[in-house]
């Protein structure tokens, strides 16, 4: 069945979660948060994740806000920058307007040029993703921006999937599935879209119970796997 409808993670996919923390760091009078930027990018993003994955099992639903700022708060205290409130509230302006990675408009206008459907299927609210969409300048390329708000819980619960055919009438064969994270392409593909994982990091293959069909260092290659 040819692709029609081709579907984005957000963050760590089209929009660099590191990019908060580095651009903070190179400011004036970052000396404390430039010698440890990366670590707090990272424990940052990872406990942004942990958090969504755990309300989803509890089932204590929150906006992606929410953990957005829990994340953050865990990070700063880790690197003994929690009494910095100033910094907290840069980081997390910051992150309202995350750099897109270099070929996100490319890759974007190449598939829309070929007739296909582009959308956003992201575990962030409306509004922060509405705000990423209108710093990088893409909105022109994207047919939706779809938000877990919709359905009340977090990827990678099928519900959430089920946004894609619920607003575009696409069987999931239809679909390409793009994230950077691992665990979300694996269950994507076990919900039935073909999928592409954009392993920016070269990490292995999650072990879990599916995989995707496909294994990229970034997005350059998905126009060539949706013809």
């Amino acid at each position: 069945m040819p692709i029609t409808t081709c579907i984005f993670d957000a963050y760590g996919t089209l929009f660099d979660v590191g990019a908060a923390a580095r651009a903070a760091a190179a400011e004036p009078g970052r000396d404390a948060l430039a010698a440890c930027w990366q670590e707090l990018a990272e424990d940052w993003r990872q406990k942004q994740l942990q958090y969504t994955w755990l309300r989803a099992v509890i089932g204590e639903h929150c906006p992606f806000w929410q953990v957005t700022q829990d994340g953050l708060d865990w990070a700063l205290e880790r690197r003994g920058l929690d009494g910095d409130a100033e910094l907290r509230g840069r980081l997390l302006a910051l992150y309202r307007e995350l750099d897109a990675y270099p070929e996100v408009p490319q890759v974007l206008a190449a598939l829309k040029a070929a007739g296909k459907t582009c959308a956003i299927l992201s575990n962030g609210n409306p509004e922060m993703l509405q705000d990423s969409v209108d710093a990088a300048g893409i909105g022109g390329s994207l047919d939706a921006v779809l938000s877990v708000e919709e359905v009340g819980v977090f990827k990678p619960a099928r519900a959430v999937y089920d946004l894609v055919g619920r607003r575009f009438g696409c069987a999931p064969a239809e679909v390409l599935f793009v994230s950077s994270n691992g665990w979300d392409a694996a269950a994507a593909a076990g919900y039935g879209f073909v999928t592409a994982w954009a392993n920016r990091a070269g990490a292995p293959v999650d072990r879990l119970p599916h995989r995707p069909a496909h294994v990229v260092p970034d997005l350059t290659p998905i126009p060539e796997l949706a013809p």
